[in-house]
C-alpha cells in the first residue's frame, strides 16, 4: 500500500558478508570476512501500479526472506576466529537434548548445555556438530546442524507453550527511556512480565505502570548486547519508549521476541 501511494522506483541494497563480519550474538568481536553488496531495481512505477497490493507484499515477502548461514555455507566462507561461538547461546537459549532453558553456553569455537553437558561446535563453515564427552566412542547425533533450524525448533516450543496458556515471563530489569530525540534517559529499575496478555512494565518506586496489548506490535524490538549496555527488550508507544535490560535472567531477549510474533499471529487470528 505504501508503494502504491508513493509511486516511485524501488530499489533493494542487500549486503553480503555484514552478518558474517559481525554478528548481533557475538558481543561486537569482528571477523576478517569480505563485505559485499548487490543493488537490484525492483519495481518500476508502472509496474507498482500493474500489480495489487497483496502482489507487492509477496514480492517484498520473498525478498527480505534471507539465511546468511546458508549464504556463508554456499560460498564457503570461512570464519576462524576462535570465538565465533561466543554469546550463541543469546539465540541459542534451549537444550534440543534436555529441553532446558537458559543453560546454554557460548564460548570459544563451542556451545554446551550447562544441565546436561551435551556439546556442539560450530564450524568455519556455520554448521553445529555434536561431540563427544570425555571417556565416550561416537559423538551424538546432532539435532541440528543449521542454526536456523534450531532457532525454529524453539519459535515452535514457544508456540506450544502459548496455546497450552504455560508461557509467562516475569523478570527484574532496569529502565531507561526515550522522551525525545536528545538521549535515553536511565530512570530506574523494575518489573517486567510478558504473558499471553501482553506486555505489563511496573517501576520506578510505583511512577511507571505501562501495558502492551499482544496486537500492538507483529514484532518486537529486542537486541542482543545493545550499544555495550546488555541485551535488551524494547517496548512503547509513541508518547515513550522503554528500553529493559533484564538483570540476572539468563538468557529470555531471543524467547520473548519470539513469543511475542506468535503471540500477535494468535490473536489475530
Amino acid at each position: 500500500k505504501c508503494l502504491k501511494l508513493l509511486k516511485v522506483p524501488v530499489v533493494m541494497i542487500r549486503t553480503n558478508g555484514a552478518f558474517a563480519r559481525d554478528p548481533l550474538y557475538n558481543n561486537l568481536q569482528l571477523r576478517k570476512v569480505r563485505v559485499s553488496a548487490e543493488v537490484e531495481y525492483l519495481l518500476s512505477p508502472e509496474e507498482i501500479e500493474k500489480k495489487s497490493a497483496a502482489e507487492l507484499n509477496d514480492l517484498l515477502q520473498e525478498k527480505f526472506t534471507f539465511d546468511y548461514f546458508r549464504w556463508q555455507q554456499e560460498n564457503k566462507v570461512a570464519v576462524k576466529e576462535p570465538f565465533r561461538a561466543d554469546g550463541l547461546n543469546r539465540m541459542l537459549y534451549k537444550c534440543p537434548q534436555c529441553k532446558t532453558e537458559g543453560r546454554m553456553l557460548g564460548q570459544g569455537t563451542r556451545i554446551s548445555c550447562q544441565h546436561c553437558g551435551k556439546t556442539y561446535e560450530l564450524t568455519e563453515y556455520g554448521y553445529l556438530r555434536a561431540l563427544a564427552s570425555a571417556g565416550e566412542g561416537e559423538a551424538p547425533d546432532t539435532e541440528f546442524t543449521h542454526i536456523p533450524d534450531w532457532y525454529r525448533w524453539q519459535r515452535e516450543c514457544v508456540r506450544q507453550q502459548l496455546e497450552e496458556g504455560t508461557y509467562r515471563m516475569e523478570v527484574p530489569v532496569m529502565i531507561y527511556m526515550m522522551v525525545n530525540m536528545d538521549r535515553i534517559y536511565q530512570v530506574g529499575e523494575g518489573v517486567l512480565t510478558h504473558s499471553p496478555e501482553g506486555f505489563h512494565l511496573t517501576g520506578c518506586d510505583g511512577k511507571l505502570d505501562y501495558v502492551q496489548e499482544p496486537v500492538a506490535s507483529y514484532s518486537l524490538y529486542s537486541d542482543f548486547f545493545w550499544y555495550e549496555i546488555g541485551d535488551v527488550i524494547s517496548i512503547g508507544d509513541a508518547r515513550a519508549q522503554y528500553y529493559c535490560f533484564p538483570q540476572n535472567c539468563g538468557d529470555i531477549v531471543a524467547k520473548t521476541r519470539l513469543a511475542t510474533e506468535e503471540l500477535y499471529k494468535m490473536v489475530r487470528a
